[in-house]
């Protein structure tokens, strides 16, 4: 079966700074694989690069979703076909409303995907049954994206405008960050009902805690641009107890020659 996500040799750059040095990393159908690293690791570059942000550069390597290259499709394209990042840090969007949005995201995929568009009756119906997922009041809908929200609120609407448009590979990049314990277990509640064999999902994160909540199929720790360690949910256990420290010393001494990689 082809893998949800491919990658080989990834090097990209942000502005003149090389960031990512190297990343081979592959996903496969149905899996949720887990991100960790310290700042400045190259775990936001990551997704970025993934989402089709101009804000970094692809300077070698290969990305394949689904089979195909990602790297040639535009940010849109990539929308359209199934991709999708919760952002670190969700935009305000004055004058927007988070109906609009969500209707016009929804039916943009739909038309891609030569589909009619859903009309107004048949998405509220539909949108109410998703919101549940992230416990949000209808009255949220007519406010605008974001604007006013708490960090709580523009998590959970990350969420809810994750399962609208049903993506199969979703970027959550650092969606725990700033989040308090209740706001936390709502946002991953959500997360895990939209777990399929169908979807893929990278979990960007720095802080094991989220991982007590969305359970992941691998975890993976990004140090120096490079994927330095992997393993199964117990790593996730490690750097929580020893930290990044010990990871970075082992994959320097690696990198020197001492010894394989374990």
């Amino acid at each position: 079966m082809t893998p949800m996500l491919r990658i080989r040799d990834l090097h990209a750059r942000a502005g003149e700074k090389d960031i990512l040095r190297g990343i081979d990393l592959e996903v496969k159908t149905g899996e949720v694989h887990a991100i960790m690293g310290p700042n400045g690791s190259g775990k936001s570059t990551l997704a970025n690069v993934l989402a089709g942000r101009e804000t970094v550069t692809v300077t070698q390597g290969d990305v394949l979703y689904r089979g195909r290259d990602l790297l040639v499709m535009s940010p849109e394209e990539r929308a359209w076909e199934g991709v999708f990042l919760a952002f670190q840090y969700p935009v305000e969007i004055p004058g927007v409303s988070t109906m609009y949005l969500l209707k016009a995201g929804l039916n943009a995929i739909r038309r891609h995907r030569g589909l009619p568009d859903l009309d107004a009756i048949d998405f509220l119906a539909m949108i109410k049954e998703k919101m549940k997922l992230v416990e949000i009041d209808q009255s949220f809908l007519n406010r605008a994206v974001n604007e006013g929200f708490s960090g709580g609120e523009k998590k959970r609407n990350e969420i809810l405008q994750m399962a609208v448009l049903d993506p199969a590979l979703s970027v959550l990049d650092e969606t725990d960050s700033g989040l308090d314990i209740d706001a936390l277990r709502v946002v991953a509640n959500g997360v895990n009902a939209l777990r399929s064999q169908h979807r893929s999902m990278l979990v960007i994160t720095h802080y094991q805690r989220l991982l007590n909540y969305i359970v992941p199929d691998r975890v993976h720790v990004l140090s120096g641009g490079r994927i330095v360690r992997s393993g199964g949910k117990d790593l996730a256990l490690d750097l929580e107890k020893k930290g990044y420290s010990w990871i970075e010393q082992e994959s320097a001494a690696d990198r020197a020659g001492a010894r394989p990689v374990a």
